[in-house]
């Protein structure tokens, strides 16, 4: 069935208002995008520290309605929910319906990371070389991937989970996410060799899409999941944390708490430029820092002071 797609530019700070006024006159769905560059090359927003909800400066906003809607009687009843809004910039055009789960799948193909790990989607075939004997595959539902490792940030720390396994440090021992999303650096911690992982996200949805990732990979028993104010106060050997650079140095305390005497930690979701603060910031607890890039984004590791 093909639908009338409104889009229209908008600021961060407009933006709610904008969506409120389309919802209540019948948007079957609303997306944004960052209006400061094209598709294939949008500015990633991370997952969110706790309390923060990142956005865009400038963004464009698409709504889906019924194909047979009237875009004039549309526009009039927009104005009449909130007049104080500029609805100057809006555009129509007639969209059709497609498969996004399998456009989504199309595009996303199985990927390695490091010697073992491989993030492939649920109903792909696994390719030959993550049917050897000792691949750590973690397939993931697209419907649920908050993460699904195309970012440099989750490729940066499967690398270095996959290098703690090559070096036997993940074999049977307990992992902390923090910030877990789609689960993707539990699940693969645990396949690499883990005996258990702990997830913890401020987002019930997240903790959900991990729940539901981790039974598609037959995990579920050993995997935990909590909200901040839920996780159990306890210390792990070893400690990974995909988030954002501002919400690593707010947590610094409590994430340096979580990491066991001799234990290893990974901080990510860090830009290049960042990097710098949180060294001197998790000196205070940490020796053998290091810092490394891909890209634009960073990922810092250390070992846990004595």
């Amino acid at each position: 069935m093909p639908f009338l797609e409104l889009t229209l530019r908008c600021t961060e700070a407009t933006q709610p208002r904008y969506e409120n006024a389309l919802e209540d006159v019948g948007a079957l769905a609303v997306t944004l995008l960052d209006a400061q560059a094209d598709t294939s090359n949008e500015r990633a927003i991370l997952e969110p520290g706790v309390g923060e909800t990142p956005m865009w400066d400038a963004l464009v906003l698409s709504a889906l309605f019924p194909h047979d809607a009237d875009g004039l009687l549309l526009l009039a009843a927009l104005e009449a929910f909130d007049d104080g809004l500029d609805w100057s910039t809006v555009s129509f055009a007639a969209v059709e319906d497609q498969d996004w789960e399998r456009v989504w799948l199309d595009q996303f193909a199985p990927m390695p990371f490091g010697q073992r790990a491989w993030i492939v989607p649920w109903n792909h075939e696994l390719p030959e070389a993550a049917q050897a004997a000792d691949a750590a595959v973690v397939r993931l539902d697209p419907g649920l991937a908050f993460g699904s490792g195309t970012h440099p940030t989750t490729a940066l720390c499967l690398r270095w989970l996959d290098g703690l396994a090559g070096e036997g440090l993940l074999q049977g021992q307990r992992v902390l996410d923090f910030g877990c999303g789609s689960g993707i650096l539990a699940l693969a911690a645990l396949k690499l060799g883990a005996a258990e992982a702990i997830g913890v996200d401020n987002d019930p949805q997240a903790l959900i899409a991990t729940a539901d990732n981790a039974e598609r990979n037959g995990e579920l028993p050993r995997m935990h999941v909590y909200l901040p104010q839920d996780e159990p106060v306890a210390t792990y050997p070893v400690v990974v944390a995909n988030i954002l650079a501002s919400a690593l140095d707010a947590l610094a305390d409590l994430l340096a708490a979580r990491v066991a005497s001799g234990g290893r930690i990974a901080l990510s979701g860090i830009l290049h430029g960042q990097e710098d603060d949180l060294l001197k910031r998790y000196a205070t607890w940490f020796d053998d820092l290091q810092a490394t890039q891909d890209g634009d984004w960073m990922r810092i590791t250390g070992v846990r002071r004595a």
